[in-house]
């Protein structure tokens, strides 16, 4: 009987963390989809002069960001007591004869805390660097309509004003454009993710049934992290020439 109520008690902590990790992808996609609505709807809001509508908008999506980032860093702390929980009873007396499956099972979800919690991260930092420029960007505007606006204005000051300010549109538009392509890359590889998750898992079953399956599957893994990190180096490369490119 003790068997079958350690069992259930794992059974338990494994709903919970898969019921855990469906909230946090939906609530992830969701907050990816305010990162770029913020990021799309920045030059309808260059183009009003009315100081109202703006802060309004610019207000509104803030606390809808702050919200989200609450309940997502709950629901990661959430996740984070199960995937202890279970460690701690893959160490419980008497579960020694299914240790390596416990273990696998356990790994598997950590690995899946792990991507949420770094796409958390990268989501918020980017949105973070949005908001910052939009700050920027508009206390310049600020700055130039008033030294338009002053009595005795210098010509040639102002025409380096607007010079200024039409290179950092520029400069900004190029880094819209890098950071959407960014995010469409993004939500492509998140919908993807639920059905390769799903194929991941037979694919595991089979792997814990047939050892040879199991040492073919950790190469192909191997292979690719590999490709994962040279993917990711090259990313970040073209960024950077691209970043170089838009502030010379």
């Amino acid at each position: 009987m003790a068997g079958i109520g350690s069992s259930n008690y794992w059974e338990d902590l494994r709903k919970q963390a898969r019921q855990l990790e469906n909230e946090l992808d939906l609530k992830l996609v969701s907050f990816s989809k305010l990162c770029t609505s913020y990021s799309s709807s920045r030059d309808g809001r260059r183009g009003e002069t009315s100081d109202t509508t703006p802060l309004l908008n610019n207000s509104t999506q803030d606390r809808m960001f702050d919200t989200m980032s609450v309940e997502i860093e709950q629901l990661l702390a959430k996740l984070t007591g199960v995937n202890d929980k279970m460690a701690e009873y893959t160490n419980t007396p008497g579960t020694s004869s299914l240790n390596a499956a416990l273990m696998h099972t356990l790994q598997r979800h950590r690995d899946i805390l792990q991507d949420y919690t770094h796409e958390f991260h990268k989501t918020k930092g980017n949105f973070l660097a949005i908001r910052e420029k939009e700050d920027l960007l508009g206390s310049v505007r600020k700055d130039i309509e008033t030294y338009k606006s002053g009595s005795g204005v210098n010509n040639r000051r102002t025409e380096l004003f607007l010079k200024e300010h039409e290179h950092l549109r520029n400069s900004d538009r190029l880094m819209d454009d890098t950071i959407s392509i960014a995010m469409a890359t993004k939500e492509n590889m998140t919908s993807q993710r639920g059905m390769l998750k799903s194929i991941h898992s037979r694919v595991n079953t089979l792997a814990n049934r047939f050892p040879t399956i199991n040492s073919l599957i950790q190469r192909v893994n191997l292979r690719k992290r590999r490709d994962s990190l040279i993917l990711g180096t090259v990313i970040g490369v073209c960024t950077i020439l691209l970043l170089l490119y838009a502030f010379h």
